[in-house]
């Protein structure tokens, strides 16, 4: 038992909840003591009852008030040279920006950056005066000799490593935050009335909301008595690119396009879909479409960062480009009309998933970090 003091610091407790609880839970196997530095938006309870220990930062996810998030980086900084930590793994950018710099403010050297995305600053088109102010922050943040940083594909590592901010060697890829595959089990495609197209996340622009929408009603008068397209995910207000419900439920047609909002049993919508689709601009590696091999489904995806690594072209799915409606709905339309395609796609989405994105390996490669950085201090 090693009984060192590992903090994982997230921006909101659910964020930690639906990524991170299986590292922070091996990490108490492993003789951790884990500390969960985190927004409560009121999963408190239902953190502190797996025995982690729970401090609660207000961070702000829009990140609009320059003054909070001053506030939060001296909050960190006090709590990192009053608790002395022997890691400390930022999980998002912006806990990583934030938190880098407060480590180095109270003299902390064994972090832990997880980068698990770029996030809307850097999707392609946006080059402005935050974007610059933001780079600047990254160098003066994550440049060092100590540190470590955790990619989710070989993208991401390769934009990074181009900025030589630490040595080639603490930059690491672990493709995404894994998926438990016994509970993400292989599922044969119900037989149904209609092929059901689900689009599984958040309700923003930049996860190709729009373009699915158009896409579907492109193949309308071809497909509408056997297909139906189904939105599954929450509104997000605080972000920049969030759809509001208003305007979202103005681009439906419903019963052929529809959306359900947040489903807790993410499983349950997987093995009720047929085909899963995220024509998204850009990713770290989406977690719904490693929940999507892992239960034994095609995708049709963009062929753009994190993305493609879910998807091997007409193996388990299709690759389509960035914003083009037109390719989307023919992919779309393709397997609609094939169910045998559909069959054969979804067992090599299964392949894959036992290949590359099991929970245990990514559990077992954040552990080795960890025990490489204690055991180097």
């Amino acid at each position: 038992m090693c009984n060192k003091k590992l903090f994982l610091v997230v921006n909101v407790d659910w964020a930690f909840l639906t990524f991170r609880l299986p590292i922070a839970r091996a990490a108490l196997e492993e003789g951790y003591k884990v500390t969960i530095i985190t927004k409560n938006s009121g999963k408190r309870k239902e953190i502190e009852s797996y025995g982690l220990n729970f401090i609660d930062v207000p961070f702000d996810r829009s990140g609009t008030n320059p003054f909070h998030e001053i506030k939060c980086i001296f909050r960190l900084s006090r709590l990192y040279r009053k608790n002395s930590p022997d890691i400390i793994h930022h999980i998002t950018l912006k806990a990583s920006l934030l938190g880098s710099i407060a480590a180095k403010l109270s003299g902390q050297k064994q972090v832990v950056n997880a980068i698990s995305g770029w996030g809307y600053n850097f999707v392609e088109g946006r080059d402005g005066i935050k974007q610059k102010i933001l780079k600047w922050l990254m160098k003066f943040a994550f440049k060092s000799k100590s540190f470590h940083f955790i990619f989710q594909n070989p993208d991401d590592v390769k934009q990074f490593s181009a900025y030589r901010f630490v040595r080639d060697r603490h930059i690491h890829l672990i493709k995404g935050s894994g998926v438990d595959l016994s509970e993400f089990t292989f599922e044969q495609e119900n037989v149904k009335n209609k092929v059901r197209l689900i689009l599984p996340a958040r309700m923003l622009k930049d996860k190709g909301i729009v373009e699915f929408i158009r896409a579907a009603k492109t193949i309308k008068k071809r497909v509408f008595d056997k297909a139906e397209f189904i939105l599954v995910g929450d509104c997000d207000t605080l972000n920049l690119a969030g759809i509001p419900e208003t305007e979202l439920k103005t681009m439906l047609d419903v019963p052929y396009i529809q959306w359900i909002g947040f489903q807790r049993n993410i499983f349950q919508i997987m093995r009720e879909a047929d085909i899963i689709v995220l024509p998204s601009y850009r990713e770290g590696l989406p977690k719904s479409l490693i929940e999507a091999c892992a239960v034994g489904r095609p995708i049709i995806t963009t062929d753009t960062q994190g993305c493609r690594e879910c998807v091997l072209d007409e193996w388990n799915g299709y690759l389509v480009p960035v914003k083009d409606t037109e390719i989307l709905s023919q992919k779309m339309e393709l397997l609609i009309n094939d169910p045998d395609k559909r069959k054969i796609m979804g067992k090599n989405s299964r392949l894959l998933a036992e290949r590359e994105f099991s929970i245990d390996k990514v559990i077992e490669a954040h552990l080795a970090i960890y025990d490489a950085i204690i055991h180097n201090s």
